[in-house]
């Protein structure tokens, strides 16, 4: 891995219309702050931490994007909650800098109320911290600031 930080977007395509906005408010900001970076789909929330694990070694920092909408069986609680452990466990056990963008949310318009960069920017706040986190993680291996 070279020098000059480069992040994965890795953005779950269940819901196209919000993952559209969650990455354009996600490449704006890797854009204006000059951060190198690819992109990959993954058909859901679910698959988002095994795409992160593949990838691990090819990139400082990774931005998770994806939507899970409460619907009336007890899937949302399963795919929501076990995203979200899978991002922490990759965290933790593998020191990797994830920024979670995996909107949790009641209904489709809570959801694009979060996603779109003219709006909340839940794309923008997980690059915001995704690059934190690569700040702190050189700051501790002594490796001055990313």
């Amino acid at each position: 891995m070279s020098d000059k930080p480069r992040i994965l977007i890795v953005e779950a395509r269940f819901y196209e219309d919000i993952a559209d906005a969650l990455v354009r408010g996600a490449v704006e900001t890797l854009e204006a702050k000059g951060v190198p970076f690819d992109r990959i789909e993954v058909p859901g929330a679910l698959e988002i931490p095994a795409a992160i694990g593949f990838s691990a070694q090819k990139y400082n920092g990774f931005v998770a994007l994806g939507c899970v909408i409460r619907g009336e069986t007890s899937h949302y609680d399963i795919v929501a909650g076990e995203s979200a452990r899978g991002l922490m466990d990759l965290s933790i056990r593998e020191g990797l800098c994830i920024g979670n963008g995996i909107l949790t949310c009641e209904s489709r318009a809570q959801a694009m109320e979060r996603a779109l960069p003219e709006k909340k920017n839940k794309g923008r706040d997980a690059v915001v911290a995704a690059l934190a986190m690569m700040v702190h993680k050189r700051h501790f291996l002594g490796k001055g600031e990313a």
